[in-house]
This record gives C-alpha cells, sequence and structure tokens, in this order.
C-alpha cells in the first residue's frame, strides 16, 4: 500500500484531497481532484488549503471538482454514456441488415469526421 500523500504547503502534515498545477502560459492556476500519481510540478494541498487558494494578481483559479467529495455524474454523463453503448452496438446491426454496406442513420442529419449532427426527437 502506497503511503498517504500529504499537504505540500510547509509546516502542514494533513493528508491531501487535491492537486494544483500551474498553467503560465495562460497566467491560470488549476485545482482539480487529487492526481494519482505525485507529478514534479504539481502540488499537493490539503482540504483547508484547497478552499483558501488565491492566485496571484492577474491569474484566475479554475476549479475543476468539489475536492471534498466523491464527483457525480450528471444526467448528461449518463445520457451521454447510454448513447455511447447504443452507437457502440450498431456496426454491429449494421453488418446482419445490409451485409456491412454503409446505411445512414434517420437521426443523423450531417456529419464531419467521426462526428455527428444529429435531428432533434421531438422534430
Amino acid at each position: 500500500m502506497s503511503p498517504v500523500r500529504r499537504c505540500s504547503r510547509t509546516a502542514c502534515g494533513r493528508p491531501a484531497v487535491a492537486t494544483l498545477t500551474y498553467v503560465y502560459a495562460d497566467s491560470t492556476a488549476v485545482l482539480g481532484p487529487l492526481a494519482t500519481y505525485a507529478e514534479p510540478h504539481c502540488y499537493d494541498l490539503c482540504a483547508e488549503h484547497s478552499e483558501r487558494l488565491t492566485a496571484p494578481r492577474g491569474w484566475e483559479v479554475v476549479r475543476l471538482a468539489d475536492a471534498s467529495g466523491p464527483a457525480r455524474p450528471s444526467g448528461d454523463d449518463l445520457e451521454a454514456l447510454a448513447n455511447a453503448v447504443r452507437e457502440a452496438a450498431r456496426p454491429q446491426e449494421r453488418a446482419a441488415e445490409g451485409g456491412g454496406s454503409r446505411r445512414t442513420d434517420p437521426m443523423e442529419v450531417a456529419r464531419r469526421g467521426h462526428l455527428r449532427v444529429l435531428r432533434s426527437p421531438e422534430s
């Protein structure tokens, strides 16, 4: 078992819950969930220090997720996952129907590479 990572702030021994990364080109400080691995140019912060984080004047702080609890998927996330599963099953259906020839989806309005524009179900 790996040791518990501690807050990077001087004299703070609390367990880390978030990782801070600086994007110097954009003058942005990015605070997100604790990274899987400790990186050399990132700073692990405890809950208290991550909540009180401020950036230098002219910089922006981007908080990617609430570090106090696990992130929960939204309804949009779940719908996107369900659509991806349906899409993954489609090539098998198409191959069985038309001998592998490409058929157009009646919901598909346009296509550009791997991206598709779909008609709204209500229309």
